[in-house]
């Protein structure tokens, strides 16, 4: 039948031959670094990073840093509220631990972080005016808020950053279509 029929049997070969193009998908990368403090008790930050609209009702957790493990002081979720404005819009609602945004905290260092838009936190995340928000607070340390405004779904790739001044360093944010 394929010698009948030589642009069908082509057709076919070429089908077969050239691999699919990778599916793309939208995504955030986040890059969080927690800086290196010389204070004579140090305890790492509670994190927590979400995305939400000007009026807060669209909120997504992207992560929440805590202590997991118990201790002799109890368990790291007592000091979750200190994350105060993560409490107020999200926290208290949560049963932690999250599958996928809670982890334990991190040390020193830059930590990155991607998010797609086929995972839970971008799944079905309407398109428009958005704010990143990142939040650290620190046990025998202070509390920290930085803010980056952004757009979704991006039409180009963009890359927007924020200084933290004590409690977080550099927070950037990459957008990409």
């Amino acid at each position: 039948m394929l010698k009948r029929f030589p642009l069908l049997a082509a057709s076919f070969a070429l089908a077969f031959a050239m691999p699919a193009a990778p599916a793309t998908a939208a995504e955030i990368e986040l890059s969080i670094e927690i800086p290196r403090l010389n204070v004579s008790e140090y305890h790492r930050p509670y994190v927590a990073a979400w995305i939400q609209t000007a009026d807060r009702k669209q909120i997504r957790n992207l992560t929440v840093w805590y202590q997991m493990r118990d201790t002799n002081e109890g368990h790291g979720t007592k000091w979750l509220p200190d994350l105060r404005q993560w409490w107020r819009i999200s926290g208290r609602s949560l049963d932690v631990p999250v599958d996928g945004v809670t982890g334990a905290t991190r040390p020193v260092g830059k930590h990155s972080l991607t998010f797609t838009d086929k995972q839970p936190q971008l799944a079905d995340l309407p398109a428009g005016e958005y704010t990143l928000i990142v939040e650290a607070s620190r046990e025998v340390g202070g509390r920290e808020l930085v803010k980056i405004p952004f757009k979704w779904p991006a039409t180009s790739s963009q890359t927007l950053d924020a200084q933290g001044e004590k409690e977080l360093g550099e927070v950037t944010l990459s957008v990409k279509p």
